[in-house]
C-alpha cells in the first residue's frame, strides 16, 4: 500500500492532504509546526495503513523545501520526502489547472498529486547522516548544526585549512 500527502508549509502550520494511489483524497487537515504537528500527522497516515500493511506501507511525501527541521523528522520517521522547486510546482499547477489561483489547500492537493505521478521525476531528500554532512562539509556549502553554530563554509573547509599553512608564491617569483 502507499499513500501520498502533499504538504503546504507555512510559518506556523502545515496543509497536508492525504491520497491514495489512485488519486482519491482520503482526508485533508492543518497541522502546527512542530513535534504536536508531526504527532499529528503521524497519526493520520495511521489511520489509512491497516496494521496488518504496517511493514510493506510506503508514505511519500511532497513539500516544497528540502530541509529544516520538519523535513529532517519525516525522513527519520521512514517516510519518502521529495522536497519540490517551486518552480517545477508552479508548472505542475499551469499544466493540470486553467486557474491561476493558489491555495494553501489547492497547493497540498498539486503536491500530492505530483508525488503521485511524478516522482520518478523528482529526486528523494537525503538523509542527514554523518556521510551526508561530511559530504556538505567537503563541497563548502553553509552547515549549522543543530545549536545554530556554524559548521563549516567556505573558505573553512579541509583544502583551505591546508593552504593557510602552505607558503605564498608571489607572482613576481
Amino acid at each position: 500500500m502507499r499513500l501520498f500527502i502533499g504538504d503546504d508549509w507555512a510559518q506556523d502550520h502545515h496543509d497536508v492532504e492525504v491520497m491514495d494511489e489512485a488519486g482519491k483524497v482520503l482526508a485533508r487537515k492543518r497541522l502546527p509546526e512542530g513535534a504536536a504537528g508531526m504527532a499529528q500527522l503521524h497519526g493520520l497516515t495511521g489511520q489509512f495503513v491497516p496494521e496488518d500493511d504496517m511493514d510493506s506501507a510506503e508514505v511519500v511525501i511532497g513539500i516544497e523545501t528540502g530541509r529544516g527541521p520538519w523535513v529532517a523528522a519525516l525522513t527519520a520517521a521512514g517516510y519518502l520526502v521529495f522536497p519540490v522547486n517551486p518552480l517545477q510546482a508552479s508548472r505542475y499547477r499551469e499544466r493540470h489547472g486553467v486557474s491561476r489561483a493558489k491555495s494553501d489547500a489547492g497547493d497540498a492537493h498539486m503536491l500530492a498529486d505530483m508525488v503521485r505521478t511524478d516522482s520518478h521525476q523528482l529526486r528523494p531528500a537525503a538523509g542527514d547522516s554523518p556521510e551526508a554532512e561530511g559530504i556538505k562539509v567537503r563541497q563548502g556549502r553553509r552547515v549549522r548544526r543543530q545549536d545554530g553554530e556554524r559548521a563549516a563554509g567556505p573558505g573553512t573547509g579541509p583544502v583551505h585549512a591546508h593552504r593557510a599553512h602552505c607558503p605564498r608564491r608571489d607572482a613576481g617569483g
